[in-house]
C-alpha cells in the first residue's frame, strides 16, 4: 500500500481529522512569493528597489506611508482578495465536508472560508490579510479592510496612493497596520478568542475516552499540511505529541521537502514529502471511484 493509500484510508476511518494548515499549503495553491507571479505585480517596486520577493519586501522602511500603503494594498489584495490559482482549497473541503473536522492554520489569506469551509470548524492562529488594527495598538479590535485596499489598488498611481487613503485608527487617531503576528502588538481579538475555544473543545471531545488500560481512545487523524521549520509550535510539535499520547492515532504529514516525523510514531505515521496540490488531487480522484 502506497502512502497516498494509506492516507486516503485514514481519511475514510478516522473519527475525527484535524487538519494543520501551514504555509506550504497555500504555495501549492498558487500564492507564491517570488519568481513570475511577484514580477507580474511587482514590476516598478521591484525596479525601484530591487526587491526579489514579497515577503522580505514587506519589511522595507518605505520613505512615506502612501508608499508603503501603496505596496502593502498589493500585497494584500493578490494574497487575499484575488481567487487561488489552482483549487488547493476546493480539493481539501470535498475530502473534509462530510467528516468531523476542525481546521488551526499559520496561514493568513483567508482561503478556507473563501471556498466554504465551515467558519466555527477554522482556527487563524496568525491573523488574517483582510483586517486591520491599531497599530499600537490601543483597543483589541479588528476592522475588515476589503473596501479601502480596493480603493488603494483603484487610485494608486507612481508607486503611492492618495493621502486621504492611508488607514487610521478610529479610536486614537494613530496609524493602522495589517492584522498579523509578527510581535506583541498582534490583536487577538473577540473572534480569535472564540475560534481558540472551539479548537480547545474540538481536541477535548475527542480526546481519549477512558484509560491506557482500556485502550479506550478515539480514532483521530492529525493531518499536517505544508508545516515548515518556521512555527512548528502552532500544531505540527502539537499533533506528534497528541498522536504519541493516543495509540488509536495516526499522524500524517504532506509537504514538500518537509515532511518529516519522529522515532515514536514512525509505525502511526505517514510521510508523503510532495506537492500538496497533486496529492489532494489523486487523493479527490480516489474517492471519486
Amino acid at each position: 500500500m502506497t502512502e497516498i493509500e494509506k492516507l486516503h484510508k485514514a481519511l475514510l476511518e478516522a473519527d475525527a481529522i484535524v487538519v494543520g494548515a501551514g504555509a506550504g499549503l497555500s504555495t501549492s495553491a498558487g500564492f507564491t512569493y517570488s519568481g513570475e507571479r511577484f514580477q507580474r505585480h511587482f514590476a516598478d517596486f521591484i525596479r525601484q528597489y530591487g526587491f526579489t520577493d514579497m515577503y522580505s519586501a514587506g519589511f522595507y522602511p518605505f520613505p512615506s506611508e502612501e508608499e508603503h500603503w501603496a505596496y502593502w494594498s498589493r500585497h494584500i489584495y493578490y494574497n487575499r482578495y484575488v481567487p487561488a490559482p489552482k483549487p488547493v482549497y476546493d480539493n481539501l473541503l470535498k475530502l473534509l465536508k462530510d467528516k468531523d473536522y476542525f481546521v488551526i492554520t499559520t496561514n493568513v489569506d483567508h482561503q478556507f472560508q473563501k471556498v466554504g469551509f465551515d467558519k466555527q470548524r477554522l482556527f487563524y492562529t496568525q491573523g488574517d490579510y483582510g483586517l486591520f488594527q491599531c497599530a499600537t495598538p490601543c483597543h483589541q479590535k479588528t476592522y475588515d479592510n476589503e473596501e479601502i485596499i480596493k480603493k488603494m489598488i483603484a487610485q494608486q498611481e507612481n508607486m503611492r496612493i492618495p493621502t486621504e487613503l492611508i488607514p487610521r485608527c478610529p479610536v486614537c487617531g494613530g496609524k493602522m497596520t495589517v492584522n498579523l503576528r509578527s510581535d506583541e502588538t498582534f490583536v487577538e481579538d473577540e473572534g480569535w478568542h472564540t475560534a481558540s475555544q472551539r479548537y480547545t473543545d474540538f481536541l477535548t471531545r475527542h480526546k481519549d475516552g477512558g484509560s491506557v488500560e482500556t485502550q479506550n481512545f478515539a480514532s483521530l487523524l492529525f493531518l499536517d499540511l505544508g508545516s515548515g521549520s518556521n512555527t512548528p509550535i502552532i500544531f505540527k510539535i502539537p499533533f506528534i505529541k497528541m498522536t504519541m499520547q493516543n495509540p488509536n492515532a495516526i499522524y500524517a504529514t504532506v509537504n514538500l521537502g518537509e515532511a518529516f516525523t519522529v522515532d515514536p510514531i514512525a509505525d502511526r505515521s505517514i510521510v508523503i514529502d510532495g506537492d500538496i496540490a497533486d496529492v489532494l488531487e489523486k487523493l479527490r480522484m480516489m474517492n471519486d471511484e
